[in-house]
């Protein structure tokens, strides 16, 4: 896998995926930024909840579960000190769909948890990342 990241200006960044897509990224304005893109460690908590999110619809939809909507609210916190890494993550599932059994949204969640989610694993070496769900 390969990705660039290239500087424009100031703190701003373009950043472009394997897969072609890109996105910019800033820095806050006290370090030169201008707050036109997200910061690169919120692109990494949102790649966390998007990796995991993928794989819990995948989950249920291979389960032949009807899901007709799913979002993950992500809670962080990160050490006082530097390097601030992240030392807390919580992830919060809203699946909503018909008929949903909350025993399978429950296995979906921890399949990604435990098994699948590449993103949140690796993060959970470092940082305590914990996991909850509610059907809506």
């Amino acid at each position: 896998m390969k990705a660039t990241v290239k500087w424009i200006d100031g703190m701003m960044m373009v950043a472009e995926s394997p897969s072609g897509h890109a996105v910019v990224m800033d820095g806050p304005e006290d370090l030169g930024g201008r707050n036109l893109g997200i910061r690169p460690m919120e692109m990494l908590l949102l790649g966390m909840g998007g990796c995991s999110e993928i794989d819990v619809i995948h989950i249920l939809k291979r389960g032949r579960h009807e899901v007709s909507s799913c979002e993950v609210e992500l809670t962080a916190e990160r050490a006082e000190k530097e390097p601030k890494v992240f030392t807390k993550i919580h992830a919060h599932f809203r699946v909503g769909g018909a008929e949903l059994p909350e025993a399978a949204v429950e296995r979906a969640v921890k399949m990604s948890a435990e098994k699948y989610c590449s993103a949140s694993i690796m993060l959970g070496a470092m940082a305590e990342v914990t996991h909850s769900f509610e059907i809506v």
